[in-house]
């Protein structure tokens, strides 16, 4: 599925959705969580290859695979709480959004100590050798 049609589905379900909220609230909340779904896995695939690209590139570079694939969770953390955050925007509930944000951030940021640790690790052995 290409962007165009992400795009007309993204137009048709904000046109039901105006019509529909009125009249039952709850069925057009889920109308635009269906909608979010089907996008979602619309460009999973494409999250995939990006996926791949990057652990190649990894690879190439020769940096260790831990490092590789905490990156792919951080970027992964990222993008589910930002899906989570806009569904509960959605649904009026921003003081959850809010509360899904930082718990993603928590994540991100347990999933980056090793990185952080390995960087000021490499840092401090420059210094000492200078």
């Amino acid at each position: 599925m290409d962007i165009i049609q992400i795009v007309i589905i993204g137009i048709i379900a904000s046109i039901l959705y105006m019509i529909i909220k009125d009249v039952n609230p709850s069925f057009a909340f889920l109308l635009v969580v269906i909608t979010g779904i089907m996008i979602f896995l619309a460009v999973i695939q494409q999250i995939g290859t990006i996926f791949q690209l990057i652990e190649s590139l990894g690879t190439k570079a020769n940096v260790d695979g831990m490092y590789m694939k905490t990156i792919l969770k951080i970027i992964g953390i990222a993008y589910i709480a930002e899906l989570g955050a806009n569904l509960t925007k959605d649904a009026g509930l921003s003081s959850v959004a809010a509360k899904i944000e930082l718990a993603g951030k928590i994540f991100i940021l347990l999933l980056a100590i090793p990185i952080i640790s390995a960087v000021a690790e490499a840092i401090l052995r420059f210094v000492s050798s200078v």
